[in-house]
């Protein structure tokens, strides 16, 4: 490592999906800061079969973008619902809310963009609102 850059394996980042209460959803490892990013965010995600993202969210000034790595699912933009697949990729504006829902595989994605400090707010949503199916 040197001061111009870092690895690190995603696996190696703590998930803090459980220390949230959020751990019978989804894996969540931020790797902002063990990378030692200054203005950039970067999140991976692995969504358990079945599941809902734990809430539907936005952020007021990010704009963030999401690959799918693995598995296969569902994506909620505002009021759109849309199938994913490995390698998409959606970009989903500022004030935009976005949740995902994993298939009977998962759903494994990363989540990058600007970061901004306390920019994301939970949002409302019926999809992820309503009560365990």
């Amino acid at each position: 490592m040197s001061g111009d850059y870092t690895k690190l394996n995603l696996a190696d980042v703590e998930d803090v999906a459980p220390a949230n209460g959020f751990g019978d959803h989804w894996e969540a490892r931020a790797a902002r800061r063990p990378l030692g990013m200054e203005s950039t965010g970067a999140v991976f995600f692995r969504i358990r079969p079945g599941m809902r993202s734990p809430f539907t969210h936005r952020h007021r000034e990010a704009e963030e973008t999401y690959v799918v790595l693995s598995g296969s699912g569902r994506i909620k933009v505002g009021a759109d619902l849309h199938d994913v697949e490995p390698l998409d990729t959606i970009r989903v504006a500022a004030q935009t809310p976005r949740a995902f829902e994993a298939g009977p595989d998962g759903l494994e994605l990363l989540a990058f963009g600007p970061h901004h400090v306390r920019d994301g707010e939970a949002v409302a949503d019926d999809w992820t609102d309503a009560p365990e199916r």
